[in-house]
């Protein structure tokens, strides 16, 4: 659990790599590089690695035995694949090992205020996916630097209608990353009882992160994670 009051004073290293979802979603990845990301992960204690679907198997075999859950990515990175490709896309990524799986919203209809297809896209991967892992967390990827604020409001008021558990700020390969407005935007408008926020795209250092979780992030998503833990170590040691 963080602190309410989230600094670098209450904050230690091991909780702020538990706030970390490693990501390893570039597409010219190696399975070399896919291992090494996940051994990095295990190494540091991350939340999660967020392994492209076509490496949900080996993640899940790396990382037996470890606190690190596997999870991916639905849909991405545009979010314009039809709803029963995202729910076989979700059950098959479950099956490979997944317990986490961040899909990306239909942006086109939600920008054409088509909000009821926005929510069953999203509902009918959360219902598929916690039928058959209960535990299953499912995060909505919003592509907030493509939205209005108005769109980003009623993104985050449908995921939490269909049940999910995250709204998550960005791809991370779109126009635009996490910014704290948006995080505070996206915190505000959801009840912090059922819908945790995940910020993502271009946190590379442990001053992004922090603010991050001021702004109201409960996870980070990122691919600089040994930096960002490292520097947390060295600050921690100079106090």
């Amino acid at each position: 659990m963080l602190p309410a009051n989230r600094t670098l004073e209450t904050l230690t290293p091991e909780m702020v790599a538990k706030t970390i979802d490693h990501a390893l979603l570039r597409p010219d990845m190696t399975t070399a590089e896919v291992i090494s990301g996940c051994r990095l992960s295990a190494l540091y204690n991350t939340a999660s690695v967020c392994v492209r679907p076509c490496d949900v198997a080996l993640a899940t075999k790396e990382l037996q035995n470890t606190t690190v859950d596997v999870g991916t990515v639905i849909g991405f990175p545009h979010g314009t694949t039809s709803t029963q490709a995202k729910v076989t896309e979700s059950l098959q990524a479950l099956s490979d090992g997944a317990v986490e799986l961040d899909m990306v919203l239909n942006i086109g209809k939600l920008k054409s205020n088509d909000i009821n297809y926005v929510r069953q896209d999203i509902q009918a991967v959360v219902n598929a996916a916690k039928q058959k892992l209960e535990k299953c967390c499912v995060k909505v990827i919003l592509e907030c630097s493509l939205l209005t604020d108005e769109e980003k409001i009623k993104a985050c008021k449908a995921a939490q209608e269909a049940g999910a558990d995250y709204v998550k700020t960005s791809t991370g390969f779109s126009t635009g990353g996490a910014t704290l407005e948006d995080l505070r935007l996206m915190r505000g408008c959801t009840d912090p009882d059922c819908v945790k926020v995940k910020a993502s795209g271009g946190i590379r250092s442990l001053d992004d992160l922090i603010a991050c979780l001021q702004a109201g992030a409960d996870r980070i998503g990122a691919s600089a994670t040994a930096a960002i833990v490292d520097e947390m170590r060295a600050r921690k040691q100079n106090q």
